[in-house]
């Protein structure tokens, strides 16, 4: 199973709490600093129950920096169904809401789109959860544009992946 954990964090507190997760608990290519909704997107693989990603991850992560209030809020996304691994690093995310009845064909037209690295349907504020790779800000409106065209998509959301490398790209 995998999920995700979307974290707010405190103004000026981001690479605080990128750091504390890369020390504690988490491989960096498991963590990505957004620009969007949510400052950091954690993807979590192999969980194997609700029960142990909520002691395991869930708890422990968001209590770091509770003393200073570092994380302001946290979302939690289980995954439905799930895409292939992502083996590029992404250069943005989009949080896709569907029509209901059309969520299985979205995610399955998304993946077969070639920027498209993943498609993963969740339980949360969103449907789906898609990581995309382009070389530039261009492509990603032109890809954006063209995945909010898909028959069933009713919004996205995009969030364009930070820079930050501490460890080698994979």
């Amino acid at each position: 199973m995998r999920a995700y954990m979307g974290l707010s964090c405190k103004s000026g507190s981001c690479m605080d709490v990128f750091m504390a997760l890369v020390r504690k608990f988490i491989d960096q290519r498991d963590i990505f600093l957004l620009f969007g909704p949510v400052d950091i997107l954690i993807r979590f693989n192999n969980v194997k129950s609700n029960e142990e990603f909520i002691e395991k991850w869930f708890n422990p992560i968001r209590m770091i920096g509770a003393d200073e209030g570092l994380i302001t809020k946290t979302l939690s996304f289980i995954t439905i169904s799930q895409g292939p691994e992502i083996t590029k690093k992404p250069f943005a995310f989009v949080f896709f809401n569907t029509k209901p009845k059309d969520l299985e064909s979205v995610r399955c037209k998304l993946l077969k789109i070639p920027e498209v690295l993943s498609a993963d349907s969740v339980f949360g504020p969103y449907d789906l959860i898609t990581s995309v790779n382009v070389a530039d800000h261009a492509e990603l409106e032109t890809l954006v544009l063209l995945l909010q065209q898909i028959d069933g998509v009713e919004s996205t959301t995009t969030s364009v992946v930070a820079g930050v490398n501490l460890m080698p790209d994979y």
